[in-house]
Formats: C-alpha cells, structure tokens, sequence
C-alpha cells in the first residue's frame, strides 16, 4: 500500500523523525485556516497523490499569507494532477497539505528498500532536493547504498563511514545515525518495502527534518497492522487496484485496447509479453486469485468493461484444482450479463474442468473465437483490437 505524504510523515513521527508542522485540508476554507494557526511566513501547499515529482508539475506551491494558501488550494482541490510517476490520465487531487517552511542548510535524500538479492534492507543516501530523478537519470548523481540487517541490527562503524562518505560531518553526524537509527526501526516494525525521504533537511541548528516523505507498505503484512485498515481507500477510494483487491483479483491498469483476464501472476505477465511481440497494447495486468469465487471473477472483468479503450477481451485460462476454468467462465458469463457493453472475445482454456466451461460458455450469447494456443488466441486479440475480424 503507497502512503499518499500526509499519512507517511504521521508514522514516521511516531519514531521520533522531525516533520514540518502542518494540517490536511480537503476545502480552501481549511487550507487558509490551517494557515493562519502554523502562522508561518513561508508557507507550502502539497497537493497528496500517490505519487512523487509533484513540483514540476505544479502539485506544490509556495505562498506567503493564509490568504495565498486558499488561493492555491482552490487551484488544486479537484484538479487531475499528472506527474512522471503517475498514469498518462493523472490522479485527482481531493486534500493538500499545508506545511510551515523550513529553511536548510543542506538538503539529502534518504531512502531504505528491500534489497531481495542480497535478503538485506538497503539504506541510499547523498544529496537531495528538486529534480534528484532527472540527476539519476542524467548520471549527473549518484547515490551511496548501505546493506542494513533486516532484525534491527546496525554496525555503528559503518553508518558512520557511510555519513562521511555523504559528506555528513562534526556535530551533524550522532544526529545523522540517528536518523538512520528511527527509520531503520520504523522500516521493521511498518513492514514497509519502501521509507523515501526527500528533502531531509539539515537546518542550521544541526536538526534533520523530513521535509517529505514516500512510505510503501507491504500488503502480505496488513493483518499485523489492523489500525491501517482501510487507509488506501480512505484516501482514494475510486483507486481501481483496491477495487479489485477486494475482489480477490490482482490488477494494474495499462494504456492499451486489449483486456486481459487472466489467472495465475506468470502466466499473466507472459500473455503481456505475448501480445506486445504480436504488436498489440495490453489495457491491464490481472492475475484472478486461487481464493475468487465467480462473482469475484465477474467484479473484475467489470472493471475491464469499464475501460473504454478496449476493443477486445483476451481470456487465458489455465485451470488448475483451486481455480478451475468453469469458475472463471462463469464469472465472464455473470459480468456480460450485468454489464451493458458488449465486446468480442477470444478464448483459450485449458485444464481442469475446461469441458464443463466449453459447456456453460455455449449458454452464454456472447461474440467469441475458441484458440487452442496462447500465440494463435494473442494474434487473434491483437488483428479484432486492429479493426479486423
């Protein structure tokens, strides 16, 4: 679960890591008078997204009177923000964050993930600030990376050989470990997969602030964290992989015309390779669940339905004991007769109860093309999303 800011400097917080003093507000009314109490005379008004680089596109503005505050608000407040880290249709802003400025000595970024390969958390560190992505990119940056253990344990010598290979120096660096320390802490006991701070401040007191803050969490390790339930949807609710989740369904929309429904994350992840070496676009990932039951099935073709740059529906079905192909047919069925669009369909289904589907799917009045292979059921879905038949 992506943590819009606003929700990631509240968990941070909790570990003793210093964040500007600030207010959520969903109303230019509450933006200015979240202003007038910081009472600051720098002000910043963010706009929350699930997602970064919010400067360039305008998603944050610096103001200096409660005043300027609703002004800017109100330019945000319902308006489709699109950043490099967004999709190409943006993502609706629906609460800002009024922040008090903080001024800096120097700015870093600071970040902790999952390093997989190595079964160890990564610390990335080195200098921070606006457009740090464009560096990277550029090769104009480069960052400094430190293995970290993934049970609390931490080699005080290293961080700090680490800190003075970031330029971290003098009275500065007990606060740096320190820093290192509370979100290395928070990374564990958050189950997070990604802490993200960018800028921390160095102010002139010697003091780090997260400025900003991305924060990931694991979805596997919800059940440990039941005070989290519902924060996703809280904050978007309309987010079209939350509907599915709740259906049993894995999905990730795309820019293509051709929906998928799929079950099985490999076999998904190979019908999207399949179908772009056909020269065709997939609309979405989908990888159906062991747990979904038909109606489940059906919520999330629905969702594919919804889309209205598909021209076509791609069925790949590999039936096996927990999920056999009559479900998933079922859930086709259940979904084309509650939805009032109609598609045409290209099929491939093979495996458990695939004969009892090719029975139920023949009760079903739908435009359909049977495959007996992957490549021959992708062309086919690539040349119908074309204009052909």
């Amino acid at each position: 679960m992506d943590l819009q800011e606003f929700r990631a400097k509240q968990l941070l917080s909790r570990y003793d890591i210093a964040i500007p003093p600030g207010a959520l507000a969903t109303t230019p009314d509450e933006a200015e008078a979240a202003a007038t109490r910081l009472d600051a005379k720098t002000l910043f008004v963010k706009a929350q997204l699930h997602a970064g680089d919010r400067f360039a596109a305008g998603g944050i503005h610096t103001v200096p009177s409660p005043a300027a505050a609703k002004a800017a608000a109100a330019e945000l407040l319902g308006r489709k923000l699109k950043t490099s880290q967004t999709s190409a249709d943006g993502q609706t802003v629906k609460s800002v964050l009024i922040e008090a400025g903080v001024t800096a000595k120097r700015e870093l970024y600071l970040a902790m993930r999952i390093d997989a390969r190595a079964g160890s958390i990564l610390l990335t560190a080195g200098d921070g600030g606006t457009g740090i992505e464009q560096r990277l990119a550029s090769g104009a940056q480069e960052l400094d990376t430190l293995a970290l253990g993934i049970n609390g344990e931490r080699n005080a010598g290293d961080i700090a050989a680490f800190a003075r290979r970031v330029g971290i120096a003098g009275d500065s660096t007990q606060g740096f470990h320190d820093i290192v320390r509370q979100v290395h802490r928070a990374f564990i006991e958050l189950d997070a997969s990604l802490i993200e701070i960018n800028p921390l401040v160095l102010t002139g007191k010697g003091e780090f602030i997260a400025v900003d803050a991305k924060l990931t969490l694991d979805d596997n390790a919800a059940f440990r964290h039941p005070d989290f339930a519902g924060w996703g949807e809280e904050q978007d609710p309309d987010r079209i992989e939350l509907r599915a989740a709740r259906h049993n369904i894995n999905f990730v929309p795309m820019d293509g015309d051709i929906g998928c429904i799929v079950n099985g994350a490999g076999l998904g992840l190979a019908t999207l390779d399949m179908i772009i070496a056909a020269g065709g676009a997939p609309a979405n990932f989908m990888d159906i669940r062991t747990t979904a039951k038909s109606q489940d099935i059906a919520q999330g073709i629905a969702l594919v339905l919804d889309n209205p740059k598909v021209k076509v529906l791609l069925i790949n079905v590999f039936g096996g004991g927990m999920q056999p192909c009559d479900t998933i047919v079922d859930g086709l069925g259940i979904a084309f007769r509650a939805h009032k669009r109609e598609l045409p369909v290209v099929l491939r289904i093979t495996g458990n109860n695939e004969e009892l589907a090719r029975l139920r799917l023949a009760n079903f009045k739908l435009s359909k093309t049977e495959c007996s292979d992957m490549w021959q059921a992708v062309t086919r879905a690539v040349a119908i999303a074309r204009g052909g038949k």
